[in-house]
């Protein structure tokens, strides 16, 4: 697809991420939405008034699919429908950049990994920070074994989350089964597999509603390959967004913290400014499109970080030691 300008996009979920996307494909130039859809066509209506007026909204996304000619789509719609869209999407030929979790299920998942591998459509997760340059820049220096092997994993994640959910779907545990773990969490849990390489192999787990429908808070202690220690919080009910990650290797701790990378080594922590170029997952979709990049954001990807979440859930609910599945 080299020389290819200005791609014809469809968004699929016309809420807060689907505004997100279409605002990076905005600022990219190199595509542009030309058709929306959303169940609430008062959101496709607004996200057209104020960031594509050129584009068409549809009542559903067999009349969008049937009368628009694409070259891609973004599908931010509910969890639940992703299968069911990415699909249909790629049986007319269109690449497909997915928002997290790719579907609702590890079998559904596991279909859309299959197909994707075997037909020619890109399909590619909206896992945000495997495109940002702090994020990058940790995983080169973790894989580049300079520092030595990784001994432990820390992940500290707190957002004002469950204060945005009431009467959304995020706060139905039909649709977003899992709630913060599931939904922001995702991200912070897809970030150490990134970074590390290491895929997870047992959990225990607290999980707590804290007076929702799905789960707000959780504390996680996991093993990963190599008996490597994770430990992981989820504070969905804080009053500000804030993450903090830690990378324990044997020569040198690498973190992210207030977003910005650091090293920590002979008793001193210090910034690390040797960043990877900062990117998006649109932009970067566009790289693959028409630059030929590799795509770092695979359908692949999204397996490890459904089988620690469900692990969490479980274990959450019994209160016992949790295997994570090992058939990846």
């Amino acid at each position: 697809m080299s020389g290819m300008e200005s791609l014809k996009f469809a968004i699929l979920g016309c809420g807060r991420m689907g505004r997100w996307h279409a605002e990076r494909l905005q600022a990219d130039g190199r595509g542009m939405a030309v058709s929306l859809f959303d169940e609430d066509r008062n959101a496709a209506e607004s996200l057209r008034r104020e960031l594509a007026p050129d584009a068409v909204v549809h009542n559903s996304l067999d009349s969008l699919l049937d009368v628009t000619a694409l070259d891609a789509v973004i599908v931010c719609t509910p969890t639940t429908a992703h299968f069911d869209q990415v699909r249909a999407c790629r049986e007319r030929g269109l690449h497909v950049l997915c928002e997290k979790p790719l579907a609702d299920t590890r079998e559904r998942i596991a279909t859309l990994i299959e197909e994707s591998q075997a037909d020619p459509p890109l399909l590619a997760v909206g896992y945000q920070r495997r495109h940002w340059a702090t994020f990058h820049t940790l995983r080169r220096e973790v894989l580049s074994g300079r520092w030595g092997k990784v001994r432990a994993v820390t992940s500290h994640n707190v957002e004002n989350w469950q204060q945005t959910i009431a009467g959304t779907w995020r706060d139905d545990p039909a649709i977003n089964p899992g709630g913060f773990i599931t939904d922001a969490g995702s991200h912070k849990l897809d970030a150490v597999f990134f970074i590390t390489g290491l895929m997870p192999i047992d959990v225990v787990a607290r999980t707590e509603k804290c007076g929702s429908r799905v789960e707000i808070t959780a504390t996680v202690s996991a093993r990963l390959d190599g008996d490597v220690s994770l430990a992981m919080d989820f504070i969905g009910n804080a009053q500000f967004l804030a993450e903090d990650l830690h990378i324990h290797c044997e020569q040198a701790d690498l973190m992210i913290r207030e977003n910005r990378l650091w090293i920590g080594r002979n008793g001193c922590v210090e910034p690390f400014d040797d960043l990877e170029t900062e990117s998006n997952p649109v932009s970067r979709f566009l790289d693959v499109l028409l630059d030929g990049a590799v795509n770092m954001a695979p359908a692949d990807c999204a397996l490890p970080v459904f089988d620690l979440t469900a692990a969490i859930l479980e274990s959450g609910d019994s209160g016992c030691v949790v295997a994570c599945r090992q058939d990846r």
